[in-house]
């Protein structure tokens, strides 16, 4: 493998169709697609400046790296990728890949990020600001997140998210067999319109959550006081523990909760309209 050190590139396309290379201590000043079309890549204690560096690029290791804001849009295309110990501060990362794993990485502008990604691996990841991150992708694993990004996971299949602070709001919008854990989910419009939607030992704000939801599952999940209005039109199946101020009109299945403020059933019910709801403080 070759080795470039201590170096600096700029202009247009300075690496392109560049094969087993390994970078240390190299910046990608101001220009484009600095690494186009390469495969085999590392990159290790760099700084990209420029625009869309790393694009087409197949088979990538990326560590201690820093990603300014002026490299907007920088991976793209990309595929079999480990980001580690990284910053970015750059929006709309990381689009129309496959295989892609971050670990212990910040993204302080996570506008329109993972976007149509398959085979998405997060540990130790921090978005920051920004809308609509994850938009399209599927076959996602997530372990410690911590996001204040707007509109996060919509439309989405086949995701496991594990330990995630979730700040935001309509999050999870027609996702997919969609499965968290341990988590803090804070927003108004919590999963509308999602399908296998399934919560375990979670902790939910915000206003009308999980309405329109189809086989809606939750398991040892609390809500906010002032979390109102849930299940409307949802075929679901709830375990809740403490208190949930208001429930209103579930189309099926069971709510059970330890108390439950106030039960709005009325003429805008949908069918079948045969939701069981629980209190059992009231047993």
């Amino acid at each position: 493998m070759q080795i470039i050190s201590n170096k600096s590139f700029g202009g247009e396309r300075p690496l392109f169709e560049s094969h087993n290379l390994r970078l240390e201590n190299v910046t990608i000043t101001e220009g484009e697609s600095g690494i186009k079309e390469c495969s085999d890549i590392e990159c290790d204690h760099c700084h990209f400046e420029g625009k869309y560096p790393l694009w087409h690029v197949e088979r990538s290791i990326i560590t201690n790296c820093y990603f300014a804001p002026g490299s907007r849009s920088a991976i793209w295309y990309s595929n079999n990728m480990k980001m580690s110990n990284c910053v970015i501060d750059g929006p709309k990362f990381f689009r129309e890949m496959n295989n892609l794993e971050l670990c212990d990485v910040t993204i302080n502008d996570a506008d329109e990020t993972f976007w149509n990604i398959d085979g998405l691996k997060l540990q130790n990841v921090v978005l920051h600001e920004g809308t609509y991150p994850f938009m399209g992708s599927r076959n996602i694993i997530v372990e410690n997140l911590t996001s204040d990004s707007k509109y996060v996971f919509q439309y989405v299949k086949n995701v496991e998210i594990h330990n995630a602070k979730i700040i935001t709001k309509d999050s999870f919008w027609e996702v997919e067999n969609v499965t968290v854990y341990d988590s803090v989910l804070d927003g108004e419009y919590l999963g509308w319109h999602s399908k296998n939607l399934r919560l375990v030992n979670c902790h939910i704000g915000g206003e009308q959550p999980l309405c329109y939801a189809h086989d809606l599952i939750l398991e040892n999940c609390t809500f906010d006081p002032e979390c109102d209005r849930a299940f409307e039109y949802s075929t679901v199946k709830a375990d809740i523990k403490g208190h949930i101020k208001s429930v209103k009109n579930p189309a099926s299945g069971t709510i059970v909760a330890d108390s439950i403020g106030e039960i709005i059933i009325d003429e805008n019910i949908k069918g079948p309209a045969d939701c069981k709801i629980i209190s059992r403080n009231d047993k």
